[in-house]
């Protein structure tokens, strides 16, 4: 499940967290937020960030074998 948590402190500061987003995609679903909240101060990637997608694919492979009727 993906999220975004926000903590806001008494002095303005934003803090951001976000899960549930495997790779550097989580950076184009925060953009427009942190344009609007302002300057980033500092930035801190976790483990999630530089996993990488694993995309399962499927073969099938398949085998004819030919039998002859002597």
């Amino acid at each position: 499940m993906e999220t975004l948590e926000f903590i806001i402190y008494p002095d303005g500061r934003v803090q951001e967290k976000v899960t549930g987003i495997v790779g550097t995609s989580c950076t184009e679903v925060t953009k427009a937020i942190e344009e609007e909240l302002g300057i980033i101060l500092t930035q801190e990637s976790t483990s999630e960030y530089f996993a990488q997608q694993q995309h399962q694919s499927e073969t099938a492979t398949t085998q004819v074998s030919s039998f002859s009727n002597w």
